[in-house]
């Protein structure tokens, strides 16, 4: 499937609409078909080891948050250390999320989201996003981005600002290309916040 393809499957899958304009509930996509290890072979890799070995390499954590979309009551967010910059032209970023993640449905009927890159004293909001099941913007400061709207945590070193531009599976994650519309830097605060061996450093 070409660019075009992919974008206009993205769409369908983001935006899907009945009537005058009115969004329906997206619909999950469905999970790929992952090859399983039978009885009588050896798995490829520990998935012990593989989570020990990975944890070597050091990295960022943000923020991921979408505004409120229709009919729900608050914003949506959730902690990612899996983000990176992508393209420079056009400007794209990516992060990759959990398929069976709670929040990542309502930042897809959101079809925007900005990412807050965390600074070396927020661990303690890093931990209040990467909960489920409560209001995890209670006590938060924030605003809202300048195009999307999207929450834009207060105190973050950095925000970039994006609309979805694709959506594509990675195994048991989802991996999300935004194309970036804003973003913004305090270039006078402290270093990030950074994730190594299984905790913040």
């Amino acid at each position: 499937m070409g660019q075009a393809g992919m974008a206009e499957a993205a769409v369908r899958y983001l935006r899907l609409r009945t009537g005058a304009g009115a969004e329906r509930p997206v619909d999950p996509l469905p999970r790929p078909e992952l090859r399983c290890v039978r009885e009588d072979e050896r798995a490829p890799v520990d998935q012990g080891e593989f989570r020990r070995v990975l944890g070597q390499f050091a990295t960022g954590v943000t923020v991921v948050t979408a505004p409120a979309a229709p009919g729900e009551p608050s914003p949506a967010g959730f902690a990612c250390q899996s983000f990176a910059s992508l393209s420079l032209d056009p400007p794209l970023v990516a992060f990759m999320v959990g398929r069976t993640s709670s929040t990542w449905p309502r930042i897809a009927r959101a079809g925007v989201f900005c990412v807050n890159v965390l600074g070396a004293g927020q661990d303690a909001l890093c931990r209040a996003f990467a909960v489920s099941g409560a209001d995890k913007f209670a006590g938060v400061a924030h605003d809202a981005s300048p195009v999307s709207g999207s929450p834009r945590l207060s105190g973050a070193l950095a925000w970039i600002d994006c609309a979805i531009h694709a959506v594509h599976t990675g195994g048991d994650h989802l991996i999300v290309v935004g194309r970036v519309n804003a973003l913004g830097t305090d270039a006078d605060t402290e270093p990030p916040l950074l994730f190594h061996r299984g905790r913040f450093v």
